[in-house]
């Protein structure tokens, strides 16, 4: 295993390449997630009900778990053979159809595959084959989980983002994204922000403005990069979140006053943070000190 780890130190090109194939492989089980997290969630909640009502539901046995049973056509139930499931070439090897009934397979499966892939890569360009590049691989993975479960459901599962928060405090015991004061500051008051937020905009209209689990991913954000980093996040997050969502009236798909998820934008705001943090500080530190 050292061995290994030595020759992947020495030789960056092929430390991407295997960053970024172990992405797209994790990308293909993002899918699952994304697909059953949220069911195994409502499962779970029904069960609770029940058993508060003297009552007892069993969740449904396919969503009980996140690995069994295998991946299936949801339309079907055709069970996917190994060679229907390698990320990316099996979608276009079966023209984005289920090789039994010929459903669609949506674009988004690919698409989180490719992403997963990409973070590999992009990670250990920013920061070389390190530990440091691991983190944020891992950092990106659930950012993509959370990001496309919150814009099928707009919910954010507290186990995603609450592992993420604890994981940006531990990566910073030792300083590698921020100083751990800085990190521990930048999660309480990530959380703090917004929930501020939360409860002026319920005062002012009556109406939830957002849910909580957006409270708790920039909690995360700021414990992986620290208080100095919120302005930033949440600046880059509106802006997305504004334009999209005026795109999506403009084009009819979202009516005035409805609902959108804002875990998408928080963690696409991470993201450029992760790359760019630093220079986004400096920038605006510096227009703050003029």
């Amino acid at each position: 295993m050292s061995e290994l780890l030595d020759l992947l130190a020495r030789e960056p090109g092929l430390a991407t390449a295997c960053l970024g194939v172990l992405g797209l492989l994790i990308g293909s089980f993002l899918n699952v997630v994304i697909h059953r997290m949220p069911k195994i969630m409502e499962a779970m909640h029904v069960a609770d009900c029940a058993s508060t009502a003297d009552e007892w539901v069993v969740p449904q046995r396919t969503w009980r778990y996140l690995v069994t049973p295998r991946s299936a056509c949801p339309k079907c139930g055709h069970v996917l053979r190994w060679y229907e499931n390698i990320p990316v070439i099996s979608w276009i090897f079966l023209k984005a159809q289920c090789s039994n009934c010929k459903t669609p397979i949506a674009l988004r499966y690919p698409l989180v595959e490719v992403l997963g892939g990409l973070s590999g890569v992009f990670a250990v360009l920013a920061f070389g084959p390190t530990a440091k590049a691991l983190a944020a691989f891992v950092f990106l993975l659930i950012l993509i989980t959370l990001a496309f479960i919150d814009a099928d459901t707009q919910l954010l599962p507290d186990d995603l983002t609450l592992p993420l928060l604890w994981l940006g405090l531990i990566v910073n015991i030792g300083g590698m994204f921020a100083p751990l004061s800085d990190a521990v500051i930048g999660a309480i008051a990530g959380y703090l922000v917004l929930w501020t937020v939360y409860w002026l905009f319920k005062l002012l209209t009556g109406k939830e403005g957002m849910g909580y689990g957006d409270f708790k991913l920039l909690a995360a954000l700021g414990a992986w990069f620290g208080w100095q980093a919120l302005p930033a996040v949440i600046l880059a997050s509106s802006v997305v979140g504004a334009v999209l969502g005026g795109l999506m009236m403009l084009l009819a798909r979202l009516g005035r006053g409805q609902q959108f998820p804002f875990g998408p934008y928080l963690a696409g705001a991470g993201a450029v943070v992760l790359f760019y943090g630093p220079a986004i500080n400096a920038w605006y530190l510096g227009l703050l000190a003029r």
